[in-house]
């Protein structure tokens, strides 16, 4: 049976979003992922590519009336958060499918993703957990769970979950913690208790991110990266890694994220994926640059226009501009020119 996966990116995650179907690709053998463009610049380059595992839809075809409503009073990353949601429902109901995975578009898959699909039984909704490192715990503020590979079913209580969380998301969703909230996850917390038929992921090779790879030592045996917890000796094949908080900045920079990485992480895991994305900024000659400063731009105005009222914003700014350690290096570490 096919495995269905929606994601959502606009120009300036393009290479990430195209590199994580062509992991796809490599990996599953037999899947469909429904891309939701969010700018014409993305849509158009998308189609170009003639994916052949892949449907691209526009915004236009996508947004409805309640969307469009809240877009206005959203930053380009609230509104993605805000969609979320939408795109899976969307999925479903205009495909006719019997589940959908959503997949953030910053992931990126070591070896099939069936094994983590092939957990879920009895259509019951699929959420992970952040598996914090302890001192990177956020889940006070940021949740316990991630909106990160989540599979929803085209039943009873899988679209009950779905279209309260699509409700919720659009009252509020925003980059910023208030009232028990913070985007579109903390909604998620209490979703084994306040829902039916809640699956937890438990493979530990799904899931994976900067926030919890301390925990974890790594091996490349045969090209399939295997791992193993570091306090359990509990081991599992890496599925997909989560590349949040990877920047590519000016000067062939590049900024790996603010957590701890040790050098057998960066070269089993990081180099590959970095020199994946440089071949696809080669390929389009760089034409996310644009679109990645006009973005900056819209973000920065509109969070300049309410730090006033949310004093949490601009300290959390100021902590990471100033206080949090980065991982910055120039790209040619990672590919030799």
């Amino acid at each position: 049976m096919r495995d269905n996966f929606c994601t959502l990116f606009d120009s300036y995650y393009l290479t990430r979003g195209i590199a994580m179907y062509e992991s796809l690709e490599k990996h599953s053998d037999n899947f469909h992922l429904y891309i939701f463009a969010f700018d014409e610049q993305s849509f158009k380059l998308l189609n170009q590519r003639h994916l052949a595992h892949a449907t691209i839809i526009s915004l236009q075809e996508f947004e409805d009336e309640k969307l469009l409503s809240v877009k206005a009073n959203r930053t380009v990353g609230e509104y993605c958060w805000t969609s979320t949601g939408s795109t899976i429902k969307y999925c479903i109901n205009t495909f006719s499918l019997d589940s959908c995975t959503y997949l953030d578009a910053d992931l990126y898959f070591f070896s099939n993703p069936k094994v983590l699909l092939d957990e879920v039984k009895d259509g019951s909704t699929l959420i992970t957990e952040h598996r914090y490192t302890e001192k990177y715990d956020q889940t006070k503020s940021s949740g316990k769970y991630c909106v990160q590979f989540m599979t929803f079913h085209n039943n009873l209580h899988s679209m009950q979950a779905l279209t309260w969380w699509i409700d919720a998301c659009i009252k509020w969703c925003y980059a910023r913690a208030e009232n028990g909230k913070f985007g579109d996850q903390k909604y998620l917390d209490d979703w084994t208790e306040r829902f039916k038929n809640i699956h937890v992921l438990e493979n530990l090779g799904g899931g994976v991110a900067p926030w919890n790879v301390q925990q974890y030592s790594f091996n490349k045996q045969n090209n399939l990266i295997s791992g193993m917890n570091i306090s359990t000796n509990q081991k599992f094949d890496l599925v997909f890694f989560h590349f949040h908080a990877l920047k590519e900045l000016e000067n062939n920079q590049i900024d790996l994220s603010s957590y701890s990485l040790n050098k057998n992480v960066i070269d089993l895991i990081y180099t590959p994926y970095i020199q994946h994305l440089n071949r696809l900024n080669n390929e389009f000659n760089f034409a996310t640059i644009k679109t990645t400063k006009q973005n900056q731009h819209r973000t920065f105005v509109y969070l300049l226009k309410r730090v006033l009222k949310d004093k949490s914003t601009i300290l959390r700014f100021f902590r990471k501009k100033f206080f949090e350690k980065n991982n910055i290096y120039n790209i040619t570490k990672f590919v030799k020119e």
